[in-house]
């Protein structure tokens, strides 16, 4: 189909349009997430779909993330950014013991599995302690929840949305130094890359080199450094979902 010249922050925005176009219980809330927030990524929504389906909250994380899981038990394709993944930790008790465990604790009764949880993750130089951190290992020990974080923005569009649409809360953490750096052309209607599958950038047979998000890039170079100055050859590995993670890919 048609194609759009997309840096990562426009795929993102391209995915969120996409999502509330095709579910009409689907909304997106966070801090500053109405004026497109300081990313830029929910730009325009607001004016397109209404003050009811793109709003801001309060500055208060733990009550974003609440609040998701309310609106997903409800019913609703609920869609919650915390502004940088740094400021995650004060939801950290409403994801790992409320999201995680909805399903399991009701016995099936009820869950909030259509509950999406966006965040700006990684470095960028100089955002100091509370702008840079990548806090995916916390989350990687919690049964319940997914995880994924995008390389590229034709990754970004298409693993977004299929957070979106699976029946188990996600989180995806979305590298802010790629933003404005990576640019592809993204299909412009809705596509989905499977979650929990590893993608094999680069075949080699000497050693395996894993990665996600920004560090693919990293190692992309280190390979092709091993390739030249060593002889070693390098297979890359690109993990996307980091739980449930592709294990067998990555063993083979």
């Amino acid at each position: 189909g048609q194609t759009q010249k997309m840096n990562l922050f426009q795929s993102i925005t391209s995915a969120l349009d996409n999502a509330l176009a095709k579910d009409p219980t689907a909304v997106i809330f966070g801090e500053d997430v109405a004026f497109g927030g300081v990313f830029r990524c929910t730009v325009g929504l607001r004016d397109k779909y209404g003050k009811d389906r793109v709003f801001n909250t309060p500055l208060c994380e733990q009550g974003i993330v609440g609040f998701g899981i309310g609106a997903a038990v409800a019913g609703a394709t609920a869609i919650a950014e915390i502004q940088f993944a740094d400021y995650i930790f004060p939801a950290f008790d409403q994801i790992v013991n409320e999201a995680a465990k909805y399903r399991y604790r009701s016995g099936d009764l009820f869950n909030c599995g259509n509950l999406t949880i966006r965040a700006p993750w990684g470095c960028v130089g100089h955002g100091a302690l509370y702008h840079s951190q990548s806090p995916e290992a916390f989350f990687a020990h919690c049964p319940g929840i997914k995880i994924v974080i995008p390389r590229s923005p034709l990754q970004a569009k298409g693993l977004l949305l299929s957070c979106i649409e699976d029946k188990n809360p996600c989180i995806f953490f979305e590298p802010k130094i790629l933003y404005r750096a990576a640019v592809e052309q993204v299909p412009v209607e809705p596509y989905n890359i499977p979650l929990s599958q590893a993608e094999v950038l680069q075949t080699g047979s000497d050693v395996t080199l894993v990665a996600w998000g920004t560090q693919v890039h990293v190692i992309k170079e280190v390979a092709a450094m091993a390739q030249e100055k060593l002889g070693v050859s390098c297979e890359v590995i690109d993990l996307r979902t980091i739980l449930p993670w592709d294990t067998e890919t990555v063993c083979k």
